[in-house]
Order: C-alpha cells, then sequence, then structure tokens
C-alpha cells in the first residue's frame, strides 16, 4: 500500500507540482487548499502525514499546527516565509521539519521519506 499524505497549499500550480513529484515517488497523495479544508481533510482521507504552507485564507499553516494533532499526523511545512520566528513558531507548535520554497525535488522527497520513518514515535523536529 503507497504511503498516504496530505498536501495544503492554496496556490494551484504549486498544489499540482506537488502532486505530480509526490505520485511519481511512489505516494498516494490528498489534497486541501486551505487551512480549513485540511482540517477536514485530514479525517477524511487519514494521511500518515501532511505537506503544509503557512500562507492560506480562512486559515493559515499556524492555525492548522494549533488545531492538529501532530503527534498523530507528523507535519512538514513548506512554505516561501522562512524567517527565523517562522520557522520557530511552526516548530513550537509541532511541525517537525521545515522546508522553504524554492525547492529542489529531492529535497521535497528526502524530507518527506524521513518525516514518514520517524512518524508519531519521533519527537524532535529538524529542520536544515
Amino acid at each position: 500500500m503507497k504511503p498516504r499524505l496530505l498536501v495544503v497549499d492554496d496556490d494551484p500550480m504549486m498544489l499540482e507540482l506537488l502532486v505530480t513529484r509526490l505520485e511519481l515517488a511512489g505516494y498516494a497523495v490528498s489534497t486541501a487548499r486551505d487551512g480549513l479544508e485540511a482540517l477536514r481533510r485530514v479525517h477524511e482521507c487519514r494521511p500518515q502525514a501532511l505537506i503544509l504552507d503557512i500562507n492560506m485564507p480562512r486559515l493559515d499553516g499556524f492555525g492548522v499546527l494549533e488545531q492538529l494533532n501532530t503527534s498523530r499526523w507528523p507535519v512538514l511545512v513548506l512554505t516561501a516565509r522562512n524567517q527565523t520566528q517562522d520557522v520557530q513558531r511552526a516548530i513550537s507548535l509541532g511541525a517537525r521539519d521545515f522546508l522553504s520554497k524554492p525547492f529542489k525535488d529531492n529535497q521535497l522527497l528526502l524530507r518527506v521519506a524521513r518525516l514518514l520513518r520517524t512518524g508519531s514515535a519521533e519527537t524532535n523536529a529538524v529542520v536544515i
């Protein structure tokens, strides 16, 4: 069975790019276009991990992290926001990893594989 991911991003082109890259790498990918939809979809599609943007309408990525049980669903934050305070806030809210846009495909795939490998047993965030 393919590992299940939920990708959350409001940019349709970024969402399409992420889905394509991840599906080609062998993942089953579901999507959401904002934080409110993400909170609903996480219960519907039961992903093993999330890839989450920060800047989104209705409920941003920080709001999702505040409401999500990140010990059950590990999160990789993937965003253009890369200020130190953004990284620190995401990690303090339970994100396991943080990757800035633009990114290289191999970076994304390595981070997702590590996120799934560590799963809910790992509680320490890794930020590079």
